[in-house]
């Protein structure tokens, strides 16, 4: 069957798309509301202007794309039988393609961000502050406008997917125009991605090395646990998009590299993983909280202090020991 111009949904419930909508906005206003809080009892750092910037794209995405699928499911028309000429099936494609981009690209600037405070502290303090923040979240927005808009120029094509609830950029493009630009939007998540990667590693390794440093001084703690609740949540989220965008990758690798038969389980399968990030990372941050963190970091630390708190009452236990008996013996 071919979906490019279904009009009408062959099969399907609502319920799923009904759930992950629910639970995307549920989750975003959550997180936005505890940080929202936690903002208030601490001052506003350009991290905090990074995480409400991610979540407040997840929660576009949430609101923008999932009443069109409820919709559809309503009236039991698809996407591109919704419009005269298709104008909701490439609004959809617009808000899929540009959400994906954004977000990637604030998770990527983070990971940047994590890694300039802890890596090279004195420029991160002398260079970076709110203002950088919300002047490079303009630019990712402006930029992934520019690129979501060439299909309407003649690059690239958004097309409708299985079962006609779906709009996305053509995976399976047969002229070259097309071609180019789907494996340039691949290819860019995959740089990114990697990007994102290896800052999140090296984070990991700097504070791995800080607290070998500090452990014998039994001092910082306060810091290292500061960066650990940063970087926890970054590092869950990065994972959590890898997973959901690798698919999707791969997908138009293999379309670019292999037959233009197209294969509608599976690309439908991606483009799912795909909206499931804009549900997870809100999540995420909610479960991974400060608090939450704090508590077990003091747990996973309390036998530590307490053996070398045994093992100093010991010690002088014994010094004292030993000096009353030499003070017998010179007696």
């Amino acid at each position: 069957m071919d979906f490019l111009f279904l009009t009408f949904i062959p099969s399907g419930q609502p319920i799923t798309s009904a759930v992950m909508f629910s639970a995307g906005v549920v989750g975003n206003i959550m997180a936005l509301v505890l940080l929202e809080v936690r903002r208030r009892r601490t001052s506003p750092s350009l991290y905090h202007v990074l995480v409400t910037a991610l979540l407040m794209t997840d929660l576009l995405g949430s609101v923008s794309v999932s009443p069109v699928v409820l919709s559809a499911y309503a009236q039991g028309k698809t996407l591109v039988g919704m419009s005269a000429n298709a104008e909701v099936c490439s609004y959809f494609g617009f808000n899929m393609t540009f959400l994906s981009l954004s977000t990637l690209a604030i998770l990527c600037v983070m990971a940047l961000e994590r890694y300039l405070s802890i890596g090279h502290p004195y420029f991160y303090e002398r260079h970076l502050s709110k203002r950088c923040g919300y002047i490079t979240i303009a630019l990712i927005y402006l930029a992934c406008v520019i690129f979501c808009i060439a299909p309407f120029l003649g690059f690239g094509e958004y097309v409708q997917y299985c079962p006609g609830t779906w709009c996305f950029l053509d995976m399976s493009h047969a002229e070259v125009k097309g071609q180019v630009y789907i494996g340039f939007y691949a290819s860019f998540i995959l740089i990114v991605t990697s990007t994102t990667v290896v800052c999140n590693i090296a984070v990991l390794l700097l504070l791995v090395m800080m607290y070998r440093r500090r452990v014998s001084a039994h001092s910082a703690s306060r810091s290292m646990t500061e960066e650990v609740e940063h970087l926890l949540p970054l590092a869950t989220i990065t994972v959590v998009f890898i997973c959901c965008t690798l698919p999707l990758v791969l997908r138009v690798y293999v379309n670019l590299t292999g037959s233009h038969e197209e294969r509608h389980a599976a690309d439908l399968r991606a483009l799912r993983l795909l909206s499931f990030h804009s549900i997870l990372n809100p999540w995420v941050f909610i479960i991974l909280r400060p608090s939450l963190l704090k508590i077990l970091w003091r747990k996973l630390h309390k036998p530590q202090e307490s053996t070398l708190m045994r093992g100093k009452t010991l010690n002088s236990a014994q010094n004292s020991t030993g000096c009353h008996l030499q003070s017998n013996t010179t007696i």
